[in-house]
């Protein structure tokens, strides 16, 4: 029992001190990366979360997917969903989570702080104090936990602010933006007019659910009663909910951070509204059964503070992908922009418009101008409205924190400010351990000189030498032109069959992307017509490539016409269909106005499996691309070709036999596995139909040179396995044995670092 006395004086609150090397403000994505980056190099993290779950936009709070370069695999940006911790994220959502459940999504997160020994996680703790030791730098800050009545006072060295609002950059005086630059500050053509304003405002989503009985609704008095208020009134549908309506969105004329309550509850109103509407306007079929299961309680924020760092991205630096020495991540996601008015606006609710490819992101972005020991990761970066308009995204934002969390050890290891770790020497280690962690940051391949690999000789059981993909799939009527990516070198000749409903013209293309780093596939090398008689042929096709690139052996529609294709799929081959996807604002080809400085082009993009098949084809010469000695070089991902050793298709247990001329002392193995880069894999809503990426290796033994068996992994889905084996061995050779992952696919790895 606890009594106390009266007290003539006021009370104090329990107080709590912690002590870190990073105290990281925000859990969400952009926090949660940051903090696992951080504390898996040894760094003593705090991170400080103002609500109950981590996640930010991504939790079940408010159940935004988390997206990023991808871009709902609806734009040109092949192999580019994002590494690293970011990446392990949604592999485990989709392992554990193939459904989208926001609610499993949070434990997942929970989880992979949780397991984290370096970082002590204070949940529902809001920062409202920041304690200076000089007029550039941060010594303390203070929080508030609304559930244990407990102020914290946490002090460190360095500071992240991943809070979206930058709490912390502001109490500390960070210098910031907010709100829409003008056209002729940074000369973005794309700057708004003011029609698309000021800011991009909150959205607040509602799930609903199917009774087995006719449920009624009456609505609350604080309802939006004339709907005639939504232009876009039509875009309602009974049969959708949660992310889909990303368009019921306000606020864009108000301050995103002071009227944040008064936004929230005029969402509330149209969220009630657009559901008494649904239910009781007698429009919608098939209602009756629906009940209303959850509403927003909080909204997602899309925008509020920018600060100020050492480098401001803009428009120009998205689709003219700028190339920078100290890029440490990247983008890929629209360039976004809103209407002001959002779901009161006549206009479109969004207006997109891509890059050729993803766009370089500095390092220079996330470290602050004005505070010596304050980085910035999130939406709250150093970039102006425009650029913030793609890097705001979550999957992109988690990307660039991952790199804050290892410049922040580099700087723990030094002893140096974040700012130092901009220069050359610095920055090649930060991207060289980055990349090391599964980054893939453009340009930038692993450094060999430490891996024990590059002086191994590496013999396989089979290599892969691509002379035919089966004939074995479902005819595809070409209703919409359709283009097989090939990675090839010199001349080649392919073969393949397609099914004439009449005696007609097929028009077939090669072309290619105009630079090497992006995939979009806009130079015709040659055309040929071919002229089919009704009924099942072959036709042949040549190809030419002067340098090792990948070729889109391209076929324009023609409904008259179907072609074979095959249910084998390979690490780094992939069809792709010149199709629409609305929820991006791709139609096929984008068209934008000839003032705003963005290209036009079209849209070449691959189908949700289980469709998109590979087209089914016999290739002579064979392509040979696929060997062992690929595993020595350092990049992790298809580029201008695979870049991965894949065993034979009828070998079941490809095996490598690793060897060196004298004994090598290993205590850590690294192996990077094709875990599907192309697949979007939203955390929430969209759902997968695989829980384990086809391609990806599930099964392996690692053997010394005695045949001992030192490692052993079964039911892998994840890309990287980092194995630091209990006791450094000794041994002249390693041996490993893979186990062929589906019927359909093939072993296949892209990178093996040893030390």
């Amino acid at each position: 029992m606890i009594r106390q006395e009266f007290n003539s004086q006021s009370r104090e609150l329990l107080v709590k001190r912690i002590d870190g090397d990073l105290i990281i403000v925000g859990g969400g994505m952009a926090g949660v990366c940051a903090a696992i980056t951080a504390a898996r190099e040894g760094v003593r993290v705090v991170l400080v979360q103002d609500r109950p779950v981590l996640g930010g936009n991504g939790s079940s709070e408010v159940r935004l997917w988390v997206l990023g370069a991808t871009s709902h695999m609806g734009n040109n940006n092949r192999w580019s969903r994002e590494g690293g911790v970011i990446d392990e994220i949604l592999l485990e959502n989709t392992y554990k989570n193939p459904e989208g459940n926001p609610i499993i999504f949070d434990t997942v997160l929970l989880d992979k702080v949780r397991n984290e020994k370096n970082i002590t996680l204070l949940l529902n703790t809001s920062v409202d104090t920041v304690a200076k030791s000089g007029e550039r730098t941060i010594s303390q800050i203070e929080g508030f936990c609304s559930q244990n009545s407990t102020r914290y006072i946490i002090t460190g060295s360095l500071f992240c602010d991943c809070s979206g609002d930058g709490i912390v950059g502001y109490l500390a005086g960070a210098s910031f933006s907010m709100g829409a630059e003008s056209r002729e500050e940074f000369n973005e053509g794309f700057a708004p007019t003011p029609e698309y304003g000021n800011l991009l405002g909150h959205s607040l989503y509602f799930y609903s659910r199917e009774t087995s009985k006719p449920v009624k609704f009456i609505a609350p008095d604080f309802a939006l009663k004339d709907m005639s208020k939504i232009p876009r009134l039509d875009s309602i549908s009974g049969s959708e909910h949660g992310c889909k309506y990303w368009w019921l969105e306000y606020g864009g004329r108000l301050d995103t951070i002071y009227d944040t309550e008064e936004i929230k509850w005029e969402l509330w109103k149209i969220v009630y509204g657009v559901w008494d509407h649904i239910k009781n306007s007698g429009r919608f079929e098939n209602v009756e059964n629906l009940t209303l299961e959850w509403v927003g309680t909080i909204a997602g924020k899309r925008e509020s503070r920018r600060f100020n760092g050492h480098y401001v991205l803009k428009q120009q630096d998205i689709i003219r992908q700028s190339q920078f020495e100290d890029r440490v991540a990247y983008g890929g996601w629209a360039i976004d922009l809103h209407p002001s008015d959002g779901v009161y606006s006549p206009l479109s609710g969004c207006t997109q418009y891509h890059s050729k490819g993803i766009y370089e992101i500095p390092m220079r972005c996330f470290v602050s101008r004005d505070i010596d020991n304050l980085f910035f990761a999130g939406r709250c970066i150093c970039a102006s409205h425009v650029a913030h308009g793609s890097t705001r995204v979550m999957a992109t934002s988690a990307y660039g924190a991952q790199a804050v969390g290892m410049a922040a050890k580099i700087c723990i290891q030094h002893g140096i400010a974040p700012a130092t770790v901009l220069e050359r020497e610095y920055i090649k280690t930060l991207q060289q351990r980055l990349n090391l962690s599964g980054q893939s940051i453009p340009r930038t391949e692993i450094d060999s000189s430490g891996n024990l690999l590059s002086g191994a000789k590496i013999t396989a059981s089979s290599e892969l030498v691509l002379d035919r993909i089966d004939f074995d799939g479902p005819w595809y009527p070409i209703d919409y032109s359709v283009a097989q990516m090939l990675p090839v070198e010199g001349n080649h000749k392919i073969e393949c069959r397609v099914d004439a409903a009449c005696d007609t013209t097929l028009t077939v293309e090669i072309r290619r992307a105009e630079s090497e780093v992006n995939y979009t596939p806009e130079i015709t090398s040659d055309r040929r017509e071919y002229k089919l008689k009704k009924g099942v042929q072959t036709i042949e096709i040549p190809i030419t490539a002067h340098s090792r690139h990948y070729v889109f052996v391209t076929f324009l529609r023609n409904q008259d016409v179907a072609i074979r294709m095959s249910n084998r799929r390979f690490t780094g081959l992939v069809s792709v269909f010149n199709k629409f996807n609305k929820a991006v604002n791709n139609h096929g080809v984008q068209t934008p106005p000839p003032d705003i400085d963005i290209d036009s082009f079209e849209f070449w993009t691959p189908e949700r499996r289980p469709a998109g098949n590979n087209i089914a084809m016999a290739i002579s010469p064979a392509i040979d691309c696929f060997s062992a000695e690929n595993l020595k070089v350092g990049i992790v991902r298809p580029t201008i070709q695979p870049n991965a050793w894949i065993g034979a298709s009828s070998d079941l247990e490809p095996t490598l036999e690793i060897e060196w001329d004298a004994p090598q002392k290993i205590s850590t193995i690294k192996l990077f596995f094709d875990t599907d880069y192309d697949n979007a894999l939203e955390s929430v809503q969209m759902g997968s139909s695989e829980n384990v990426m086809p391609f990806c290796v599930r099964e392996y033994e690692i053997k010394d040179d005695n045949n001992n068996v030192i490692y052993k992994k079964s039911n892998n889905y994840q890309t990287i396995n980092n194995i630091v084996l209990d006791t450094e061995i000794t041994t002249r050779s390693l041996t490993i044995k893979t186990k062929k992952p589906t019927q359909h696919t093939n072993s296949s790895i892209f990178h093996i670092y040893l030390k």
